[in-house]
């Protein structure tokens, strides 16, 4: 009966002391810093990330720029390490629809080694779909947009320059203007037809993010960061 008793009591011994263990490594774990939502992050690319080699699931890493303080001191330091994914590509295709490229960032590397979630998104990028993807040009409209801009351009620079042969040659630009007014409209039509035709063809635009290329993300939810 005794034997019991002691192996009862040793049990419950064992059982607060390892209690006590675990107690004194949450608390030491539970000094963090917040980073609240919406912080700002320069994250510089140590690899490139894009729609015609990349896939879903790839996997990419960066380094923050910009450090992130605290009033007692530096919370993540310059060159912490952020990794994350490739959520979903959409491919380019014809009549000038671009590619799109979903990222997902998954966690940050603390000083101290440890892997931190955190959800992030891109903030400034050349285009920024309203769910989150990163494009170049979004599709025909565009392209015939953009041509009909060149094409103006074209007569515009055309028509300036037969203005230009009066510096020259006094008199001159009211037989050149007219000449070179009438080419670069022509020109500027041809042009924006040519092109207008071609862009049915041909795909839009792929994303592509360089090595060394900086893309600024913010925080959409906070973390907490360990500091000891």
């Amino acid at each position: 009966m005794n034997y019991i008793k002691s192996l009862i009591l040793g049990a419950v011994a064992l059982s607060l002391s390892l209690s006590s263990v675990q107690a004194g490594t949450f608390k030491a774990d539970a000094r963090t810093k917040r980073i609240p939502a919406g912080t700002v992050f320069q994250l510089e690319f140590l690899q490139p990330v894009g729609t015609y080699s990349g896939g879903m699931g790839d996997s990419f890493t960066a380094t923050i720029k910009n450090e992130q303080t605290s009033d007692t001191g530096v919370i993540i330091p310059a060159g912490t390490v952020v990794r994350g994914s490739i959520n979903e590509v959409k491919t380019a295709k014809r009549f000038s629809r671009g590619a799109k490229l979903y990222l997902d960032f998954d966690h940050v590397v603390t000083p101290t080694g440890r892997q931190i979630p955190l959800d992030m998104a891109v903030c400034q990028f050349e285009n920024i779909y309203y769910d989150g993807g990163l494009y170049k040009n979004l599709g025909y409209g565009e392209a015939v947009k953009a041509n009909y801009n060149r094409g103006v351009e074209i007569t515009k620079s055309t028509t300036e320059y037969g203005m230009k042969a009066g510096d020259t040659a006094p008199g001159m630009q009211y037989l050149t203007t007219p000449f070179c007014a009438i080419g670069g409209f022509l020109g500027g039509v041809g042009y924006f037809v040519g092109d207008s035709v071609a862009d049915m063809f041909r795909k839009g635009k792929e994303v592509n993010i360089n090595t060394g290329d900086i893309i600024t993300v913010k925080l959409i939810n906070p973390i907490d960061i360990p500091v000891y």
